[in-house]
């Protein structure tokens, strides 16, 4: 028989995702290089309206879009489940 556990837990967790993500995770090189090819994108942010709806920013899609070549998924819908599911992405 087990003995019980008596430490004290907390109630929350605040670790960032950056401390879960292994530092030799395979999206990381990925990831620099994407956000250096995406500072020229910087200058499209003149072209969005400032009233009405805000819309999604490019370098998201575009970061997706990337997941989802990397990793075969085979749908968008398919994606937003992986993105909703894996800390990684």
């Amino acid at each position: 028989m087990r003995t019980p556990d008596h430490r004290k837990r907390k109630m929350f967790f605040y670790v960032s995702v950056e401390e879960r993500v292994p530092k030799n995770h395979s999206l990381r090189p990925v990831k620099a290089m994407v956000e250096e090819c995406l500072k020229a994108l910087e200058r499209f942010s003149k072209m969005y309206s400032s009233i009405g709806r805000p819309s999604i920013a490019p370098e998201r899609l575009l970061k997706a879009l990337l997941l989802q070549v990397h990793y075969s998924i085979r749908s968008e819908r398919a994606l937003i489940e992986h993105i909703d599911f894996n800390m990684l992405f």
